[in-house]
């Protein structure tokens, strides 16, 4: 952007995400003078830089959970952000397929997002390498879990040296084992992960984008639109108490029991993924180590 005026010898502007400034001679200046802090100029910036974070934040968000969701989304309101890149940033090489007016989705059309036209639709690049337009009402940004061609598309997408702003090719997921016993060896997996002090294991459930609340680290997951709730234990009381980690449950949003078998391919992938992010925090023992 340019500059703007600070007073009668400073400039300032947003570079790089940081309100910088510059003297009457156009020396950019190390820090940014006390008094040109004090300039509506300088805190005007400051505003707009704290804005564009924010926004860009819920940029993220609103894809991951168009992500996560699996649900329809309007080819026009994709084609309507593209051209703000805190859109695109997150949107660009994801896998997209078109749906139909019964919802279906065209697996067989499946590819890589690259442009978005008012026009022509959105461009995409094929398993094939092939590039094509997508002109149907709505797309879908799948979980990758419900990708059928989940190993072809990562290979697909190292060949390319793909970089998604949003994790979808290269997120974790964990496939619902068929067998019921099974199913239920797979709850208890990651539990039993030991913390010295219970508040290093909040803190890691709030940075990676968990609730924490009576006790228990949640996420919400929408499976084909119904929500379930993923849940593991990592106690409660004084933060600097030992804990560890209790097996992952799901609950409908009333707190509810909800079966394993009953539990879907996108919940029973996130709320795995949960338990491994937790579980990956603690503290290793000895034997773990020598093992």
């Amino acid at each position: 952007m340019g500059w703007l005026a600070a007073g009668a010898d400073h400039e300032v502007r947003l570079d790089a995400g940081r309100v910088v400034a510059r003297n009457r001679q156009g020396r950019v200046l190390r820090s940014v003078p006390k008094a040109v802090r004090e300039t509506e100029a300088y805190l005007e910036l400051r505003q707009l830089h704290e804005w564009l974070v924010r926004h860009e934040t819920a940029c993220r968000e609103q894809v991951e959970q168009w992500l996560v969701r699996s649900l329809p989304v309007p080819t026009a309101l994709i084609v309507e952000v593209w051209a703000d890149e805190a859109w695109r940033a997150p949107l660009r090489d994801l896998v997209v397929m078109p749906v139909d007016d019964a919802g279906r989705w065209d697996t067989d059309r499946a590819g890589l997002l690259r442009d978005a036209d008012v026009d022509k639709g959105l461009g995409v690049v094929d398993l094939d390498g092939e590039t094509g337009r997508l002109t149907s009402t709505q797309i879908v940004l799948p979980h990758p879990v419900r990708l059928p061609d989940l190993t072809d598309l990562r290979e697909f997408a190292t060949d390319l040296g793909v970089k998604q702003g949003t994790r979808q090719l290269f997120r974790e997921v964990w496939t619902r084992p068929d067998d019921a016993d099974a199913r239920r060896r797979e709850l208890t997996r990651y539990a039993a992960a030991h913390y010295r002090e219970l508040r290093h294991l909040q803190a890691r459930a709030t940075a990676a984008g968990y609730r924490v609340q009576g006790g228990t680290a949640t996420v919400k997951i929408w499976e084909d639109g119904v929500p379930v709730v993923a849940s593991v234990w990592i106690g409660e009381g004084d933060p600097a108490w030992e804990t560890e980690t209790g097996p992952l449950g799901f609950t409908d949003p009333a707190g509810g029991p909800v079966r394993p078998d009953d539990v879907g391919p996108v919940a029973w992938s996130e709320g795995m993924r949960m338990a491994a992010a937790l579980h990956a925090g603690r503290v290793i023992a000895e034997d773990e180590e020598s093992a």
